[in-house]
């Protein structure tokens, strides 16, 4: 272990149905109907932990990606969240068929309401035994605004507006309930105590909630919170609020200023620098050659189908269309600033002008990790590079994000993992039984409890 880094890596299992690779359903050996196979979860959930990852991660949409105009190119790929099962209630399952294993389900604060979302991560840990976590984020996503009664989108800064107080109601909500309230004390009549019962009484600019939650203080105190993003509110949002974060980098640079920006920003919330992991996404391709896991790489390279290419880049670009330009061409200069994911936008576009990449050169580029970190190569190899980032300060770990499932995922327990294990990366048993005692997180103190100990 070098000098000045005593920790391990953290890990998660970014679980996308099919795999990450844009074409990954198309692999002759993926499990075409994955997103509606409780059974392909099960098994991914049960090799993650065996891996002794620290958690699964499962992103979701309230909505399917692309308008329905777009349905040619929309029918011609799986990564549209076009047929997957909703993520609590598939993490509520998967919570029966592990033991160690973080489970975490994104859930949105543009499309929710707190309560609902506080009462169903509660009900998760609590089923879990403790291993719940929420990924907090905004819709970048369009299309769900007509599933919800709007005709356009929310704005991006009222969305972030909005995902803060959603933040700090839901978090009060968990605290409803101190830890030892529940006695259910048989003997004396008495199924709680109403001394340790705590009315919200939430009133501010988005939402009213009173409260109580009608379930216990979670296991954790509170579920694990994790952020998705990378834009300057996200940043923020991040720094107040999250105990995990998601993001993207391309480089090593990038990936060292962002540490440093998002780190240095906590000390501004009474917050210390290990009280949020950073976890950039990282789509890597394992051959026990360089030939062989070129050999994975190319033939998932020789699945994208062009009309797909051109709806992942929409996607990323906030609905841009870039089909009316030449296929070989350039990428456009003077495309317009989205009311999406404004930090995916950014990092595509600056893609393409720093390699001068023409339109399906950059969705070759961009069709596996679709933004995240690429590495194809030996298990020493990427293990090299791993290890030079989370040692250079550009992560505490990483979502990995297999390119098919379920043999991408097979490839890094059975490779690459003992690789990281063997140069002191990475546990080699799970340190804790919660999710927060594996990721190193603090268990929060009941405000109650606090303001006696205080007292005391």
């Amino acid at each position: 272990m070098a000098a000045g880094r005593q920790d391990q890596l953290k890990l998660g299992a970014f679980l996308y149905p099919t795999g990450h690779h844009v074409a990954a359903w198309r692999h002759p050996q993926a499990q075409a109907d994955a997103g509606v196979n409780f059974g392909h979860y099960k098994q991914l959930a049960q090799t993650a932990e065996r891996g002794k990852f620290d958690l699964l991660f499962m992103a979701d949409s309230v909505g399917t990606r692309g308008a329905p105009s777009e349905q040619e190119s929309l029918s011609r790929t799986a990564t549209r969240y076009v047929a997957q099962f909703e993520p609590i209630s598939l993490l509520s399952g998967l919570a029966a068929v592990t033991e160690h294993v973080g489970l975490v389900a994104t859930a949105s604060t543009t499309y929710n309401e707190p309560y609902h979302i506080a009462r169903k991560f509660a009900s998760l840990d609590h089923i879990s035994g403790g291993r719940a976590a929420w990924n907090l984020v905004t819709s970048s996503n369009a299309e769900e605004a007509h599933n919800f009664g709007r005709d356009s989108h929310v704005a991006h800064a009222d969305r972030y507006a909005r995902a803060r107080e959603f933040a700090q109601v839901v978090t009060g909500l968990w605290d409803t309930w101190e830890d030892d309230a529940f006695s259910r004390d048989k003997e004396a009549g008495q199924f709680y105590d109403p001394d340790k019962q705590h009315l919200l009484n939430h009133r501010g600019k988005h939402f009213s909630v009173r409260g109580p939650l009608n379930v216990a203080r979670p296991p954790q105190g509170h579920p694990v919170v994790v952020q998705a993003g990378s834009s300057e509110a996200g940043k923020a949002l991040a720094a107040e609020s999250a105990e995990v974060i998601f993001t993207a980098q391309l480089t090593l640079a990038d990936a060292q200023e962002f540490y440093g920006d998002v780190k240095d920003r906590l000390g501004s919330f009474g917050r210390h620098r290990d009280s949020l992991k950073i976890m950039p996404g990282i789509f890597p391709v394992v051959g026990r050659t360089e030939s062989e896991a070129r050999e994975k790489f190319d033939l998932l390279q020789s699945l994208v189908h062009p009309a797909v290419g051109l709806q992942l880049l929409a996607g990323m670009a906030g609905g841009v269309d870039l089909s009316q330009f030449p296929l070989d061409g350039p990428v456009p200069q003077d495309i317009p600033e989205t009311e999406g994911s404004k930090s995916r936008q950014s990092l595509l576009l600056g893609l393409a002008r720093r390699e001068n990449l023409t339109i399906r050169q950059l969705y070759l580029r961009v069709a596996g990790a679709r933004g995240h970190w690429q590495i194809v190569g030996t298990p020493a190899q990427i293990a090299d590079e791993i290890e030079e980032r989370f040692h250079g300060q550009g992560a505490d770990g990483f979502n990995v994000m297999p390119p098919f499932m379920p043999g991408g995922l097979d490839d890094v327990v059975e490779l690459l993992i003992p690789e990281l294990q063997r140069r002191g990366l990475f546990r080699k048993e799970y340190e804790g039984r919660t999710l927060r005692e594996n990721l190193g997180l603090q268990r929060p103190v009941h405000p109650a409890t606090r303001s006696r100990q205080a007292a005391a």
